[in-house]
């Protein structure tokens, strides 16, 4: 079959007197979009596209941090939905392209341990099949459903962020909405249908801008024949590029006014005075356990030098007490407690060594205190490791502990342990590797606050911390929680761009779920930030290192700090408004994965149909 052959359109098969279409005409119909060009410029031009786009979603977020470029960052791939006719081996290229984009960005994975390198890579291979997938999906509402393509594109890139962050125990990162936490009146849209309504107004940008590119360029540009003649049938008005311009201009304004006007409802009120002890010590998997009297003195020295700014909570960050806390209930013998736990000496479970140490700094301080550290718990008959929080008021001692929900895996787990347990001798993990996850939010009370903890990546995941504000707030009784505070260690990733844009990520939860965020953070970035997703420079910037830093950023560059010793201390600015994304979740992002699942429907419908017809 010659060339000429291929590019043209097929002949429209004879229908029935009736009208009706027959199986081939359905069948006919659908192959003209799928129609590969083979012509060797337009493969390279189609590549030259989603290597375009790869480039800009890697510069829109950190480091590069150019967020202006997201608003075009699709504008190429899209261009590969309006060709009629697909380019030669485009999805291909759409996900080398994609794939050379995720390892770029994640680049920072590989850094925690030379076994992570693995981890890295197979992450974005995973992540590298979203954009293809986005240009088949586009592809098949576009010319199988009729969708404008301003409609079309940004419901499926939202549904598939949505599949993202629950697929494979979920990636709620890089979304295209976060390159734009800066422009604060555009991110108050999150507290109604979350991150994923930012990420539909930019991914709408790229749209608008996408139907409005001229037929000619795209032959200029080589994703279609020179001879190749655009439709003379005028589309439906919903269709035309001025109608789709308008629909993405009018819900570009409405955003941007809702903004301006929800951020004129803010009315902060002091909250408490809060003090984040920020370390620096590098994480890893080989834990150098003759660090931990260093470690611990370290953050002692930081508390007493934040102690004389009067804060009323003092965080430390994720597992930075490096002593585990033993708990199992007091009725039990010594017999019954060495039948448990066998591998425990039941004097550890009786040792309040731990727990005297805390109490006895929470009243040193004069100050309740958030710390970090491993808890082992005797919990239904079996020895649990947990990762955990805890607050200690100076005048009741221990008051509550969360325990991680939300496990990373391969980092806290391995997946499939129990059930493939082989797969650990191809891990350089020991036997008994493995924490267990926690099952309840909690929600520590000092004073007349009420906060609620997440530890580490928790804070990236934008349904599970919905969950955990809204179980620690009772409406009825106008309880709600005033402070999220998030103890992590990002010390696994040597100051590299994870930590900004975990920071970052943050900032959303801000915003959806209306609370301010208080992140005290292992070699940075520690922060405080307001419900408006404003992440505020404190009060009090204390530089453990004696290098004469005042502010939580470089003057000079604008960048944080990282990789430092130091102690933050601010007033929390409470927020009294309330979110509709607390109190309905993400009725939207479903939504929008549901236009995912019907267009992948529609998608492989004629593969059905063609094997029924043969």
């Amino acid at each position: 079959m010659s060339p000429a052959t291929m590019t043209a359109e097929p002949a429209a098969p004879p229908r029935p007197a009736t009208g009706e279409p027959t199986v081939r005409d359905i069948i006919a119909k659908a192959r003209i979009a799928q129609q590969p060009v083979p012509e060797q410029g337009q493969q390279l031009a189609g590549w030259a596209m989603a290597g375009l786009t790869g480039l800009l979603l890697w510069a829109c977020f950190t480091p590069v941090n150019a967020s202006s470029l997201a608003w075009v960052a699709l504008v190429p791939v899209l261009l590969l939905v309006r060709v009629p006719h697909r380019t030669r081996r485009m999805y291909r290229g759409l996900y080398l392209a994609a794939a050379v984009s995720q390892l770029a960005t994640l680049q920072w994975m590989r850094l925690g341990d030379p076994t992570m390198y693995i981890a890295w890579i197979a992450l974005a291979l995973y992540l590298a099949a979203y954009l293809p997938a986005f240009v088949w999906l586009t592809r098949v509402a576009v010319y199988r459903a009729g969708v404008p393509l301003v409609i079309a594109a940004p419901l499926l890139w939202v549904g598939l962020e949505f599949f993202r962050a629950h697929l494979l125990t979920g990636f709620s990162w890089y979304y295209l909405g976060h390159s734009q936490y800066r422009w604060l009146e555009l991110i108050q849209i999150s507290d109604l249908v979350g991150a994923y309504g930012v990420s539909l107004i930019v991914a709408a940008s790229s749209a608008g801008i996408a139907v409005l590119i001229p037929f000619a360029w795209l032959q200029k540009l080589r994703l279609v024949p020179a001879n190749e003649q655009t439709t003379t049938v005028p589309p439906p008005w919903f269709r035309r590029p001025a109608w789709q311009v308008g629909m993405v201009a009018a819900a570009f304004f409405g955003t941007l006014g809702y903004g301006v006007v929800r951020r004129h409802q803010a009315d902060f009120q002091p909250g408490p005075r809060v003090a984040l002890i920020q370390g620096n010590f590098v994480a890893s998997l080989r834990t150098n356990h003759d660090e931990s009297g260093k470690v611990y003195l370290t953050h002692t020295r930081l508390t007493g030098l934040a102690v004389r700014e009067q804060p009323d909570i003092i965080i430390w960050p994720e597992t930075m007490f490096r002593w585990p806390l033993f708990e199992a209930p007091a009725s039990l013998t010594d017999e019954q407690l060495q039948d448990l736990a066998p591998q425990v000496p039941p004097e550890l479970w009786r040792d309040d060594t731990v727990r005297r140490t805390l109490v006895g700094d929470a009243q040193k301080a004069g100050a309740a205190m958030i710390i970090g550290l491993q808890a082992v718990a005797l919990e239904k008959s079996r020895v649990e490791q947990l990762n955990s929080a805890v607050l200690i008021r100076p005048d009741t001692g221990i008051a509550g502990r969360y325990d991680k929900m939300h496990l990373v895996p391969f980092g806290e787990y391995l997946p499939l342990q129990d059930t493939v347990p082989w797969l650990q001798h191809l891990t350089p993990y020991p036997p008994d590797f493995g924490l267990h996850a926690g099952t309840q939010a909690a929600v520590f009370k000092y004073r007349d606050w009420r906060l609620a903890p997440v530890i580490c990546f928790e804070d990236t995941v934008p349904h599970l911390v919905r969950g955990i504000i809204s179980a620690g707030s009772n409406g009825d009784h106008g309880e709600q929680i005033d402070v999220l505070v998030n103890l992590t260690n990002d010390g696994w990733f040597h100051g590299s761009s994870e930590l900004d844009q975990h920071l970052i990520t943050a900032a959303f939860r801000a915003v959806e779920c209306r609370t301010p965020v208080a992140r005290a953070v292992n070699t940075g970035i520690s922060a405080i930030i307001d419900g408006d997703g404003a992440i505020l420079e404190p009060d009090v910037f204390i530089d453990g290192d004696k290098k004469g830093r005042t502010t939580s950023r470089d003057p000079k560059t604008g960048r944080w700090h990282k990789e430092l010793d130091a102690a933050l201390v601010h007033t929390v600015p409470l927020d009294n408004r309330r979110s509709l994304y607390v109190r309905y979740g993400d009725w939207f992002a479903t939504l929008c994965g549901m236009c995912v699942v019907l267009a992948a429907m529609g998608g492989i419908a004629p593969w059905f149909l063609r094997r029924k017809a043969v």
